[in-house]
């Protein structure tokens, strides 16, 4: 008899990186890694399980971002070209490797599996939207949102009308994209600050994920932890991230991906082939990129990328394995004790970037696999949930005001303002002040409301979290700084243009076609509340 639950949740996001207007970008593939190495399998993983009757439960959120970038014709267009060069290369290494025993056997599991993502791409013509939405109609996944462009709500709360856009504008998209209103949250970053809990009953969603000491920390104290939702004033229900299963999966240093089983990361085909035969692969200007063919193991720690042994699929699926059992019997006992504690069923509730499993650490969606299997086949302690079962199973729960709180490094708002970021806030506190200012405008003719709504969609497209997210860890800067540069001119333009009647067509047509997110958006979503 289960007496408990656990619940794994992924948050699949991507900034919005699309680029028209040039023929190649590098920022554009962390999409295309993306739908190879994770939502592709993932689609894999869950058709499995459906098929050998395995009733799973999985809590996602596609942000509108991502949502976006999926459903959007270009971007298939390119990302069908980018793979079509994976196969190519793929055969290639096949060929290159065919007397050479381990590499051969290497280049053709590569090969093969570049194969499935294409028989899987063009089942669902190239669309993955229709993919997950399968198994948001079946009950097995649920899908929540986001905020619109994954804006860090804390630093903007001193403007309601922003937060409440990025709220609004993400539910709307939402409906339109999965044809049923959403029913939870992914707080950007988990990121929660006291207050924000109004605009989300406003907007009609029922739960939202913050980090466990957002709950821990409560007042009144909640009685069971992060091991049960509360219920804030006006209804809706925080869940609270549970440090122990996460950390078991997402530290490199202690958790599974460290394992010297599993495929090494860092070193990549495209810089270890020789320049010539690598060069139709790699960036256009002749720069080497990682290409995604990988073939050594992380061997062991603190090894220099030179000293990594050869990878081998049979030993890290048997790793994989073991894995997945420690992790279903570490939650076994987790619950045991728990229940014993607690005399009611506990919730562990273990979220994860979605990008972990396959992009970062490649034998991720392998791990979902058996780890759904096991949990469904091999135990009845806990039964696996997703969070809208779980409410509406549970509809009755302490009510507490959580405490500010964030996913990030200390656990609070650091991460997004600090020495590396803090200039681009007056930048985008100003923008919102204009963008409100603007909203109680009534446009004159069919471009002036173009322009607005374009202004509507350039302060969303500054506002996201990943621009400064990217200034503090130091990789790719120059695109963060470019990507809010742009957005707030091209956000500025528009205002003064509104404002001296001179809205330039030309113009905003051609920023209509770039930053074309959100296309039914309404500016007066911004008008005080």
């Amino acid at each position: 008899m289960s007496i408990g639950y656990v619940a794994l949740v992924l948050h699949a996001h991507l900034p919005f990186v699309r680029h028209p207007e040039s023929d190649f970008v590098l920022e554009e593939e962390w999409l295309y890694e993306a739908i190879t190495e994770t939502y592709i399998p993932l689609i894999q993983v869950f058709e499995g399980l459906k098929r050998d009757g395995v009733d799973f439960k999985i809590t996602m959120s596609m942000t509108p971002p991502l949502c976006s970038m999926l459903a959007d014709p270009l971007l298939q267009e390119r990302y069908d070209e980018h793979l079509s060069k994976l196969e190519e290369l793929a055969e290639m290494e096949v060929e290159r490797h065919a007397h050479a025993g381990h590499m051969k056997y290497l280049a053709e599991h590569t090969a093969k599996e570049f194969n499935a993502v294409r028989n899987t791409w063009e089942k669902y013509d190239r669309n993955l939207i229709t993919a997950f939405k399968q198994f948001l109609d079946s009950n097995n996944l649920e899908i929540t949102t986001c905020g619109a462009t994954h804006g860090y709500l804390p630093l903007m709360k001193m403007y309601p009308q922003a937060v409440w856009a990025q709220i609004q504008v993400a539910c709307e998209h939402y409906e339109q994209t999965f044809g049923r209103p959403a029913k939870g949250i992914w707080l950007p970053e988990c990121a929660y600050y006291e207050g924000v809990e109004r605009m989300l009953a406003d907007a009609g969603l029922r739960y939202f994920l913050t980090d466990g000491h957002g709950i821990l920390y409560a007042r009144p104290r909640p009685r069971y932890g992060s091991y049960a939702p509360i219920f804030t004033e006006p209804g809706v229900a925080a869940f609270g991230r549970d440090h122990e299963s996460s950390q078991q999966v997402w530290s490199s240093e202690v958790g599974y991906p460290g394992a010297v089983e599993y495929r090494e990361f860092y070193r990549d085909l495209g810089w270890d082939a020789d320049y010539e035969y690598i060069k139709p692969y790699v960036m256009p200007n002749g720069q080497r990129k990682n290409v995604g063919i990988k073939y050594h193991k992380i061997t062991g720690k603190g090894l220099g990328l030179g000293g990594k042994q050869l990878y081998d699929p049979y030993w890290a699926r048997e790793k994989t394995t073991e894995h997945a059992a420690n992790f279903v019997y570490n939650r076994e006992r987790q619950v045991e004790h728990l229940f014993g504690i607690m005399h009611r069923p506990p919730i562990i509730v273990s979220p994860y970037d979605a990008e972990l499993f396959g992009h970062w650490w490649y034998e991720g969606p392998m791990f979902i696999d058996y780890l759904f299997r096991k949990a469904w086949f091999d135990q009845d302690t806990f039964e696996m949930t997703h969070l809208a079962d779980y409410l509406k199973k549970h509809p009755t729960q302490q009510v507490c005001r959580p405490s500010q709180s964030s996913w990030g490094y200390k656990g609070f708002h650091e991460y997004w303002l600090n020495e590396t970021n803090a200039w681009i806030y007056p930048h985008l506190h100003k923008a919102a002040e204009r963008m409100i200012e603007l909203a109680k405008r009534e446009p004159a003719d069919e471009l002036e409301w173009r322009a607005l709504n374009q202004a509507a969609r350039e302060l969303l497209l500054a506002q996201s979290s990943d621009w400064a997210f990217i200034m503090r860890t130091g990789t790719m800067v120059p695109y963060a700084v470019r990507r809010t540069r742009s957005h707030l001119m091209r956000f500025n333009k528009l205002y003064e243009d509104l404002n001296h009647g001179k809205v330039d067509s030309g113009w905003v047509e051609k920023v209509e076609a770039i930053d074309n997110i959100f296309p039914d958006i309404n500016y007066r979503v911004y008008r005080p509340l």
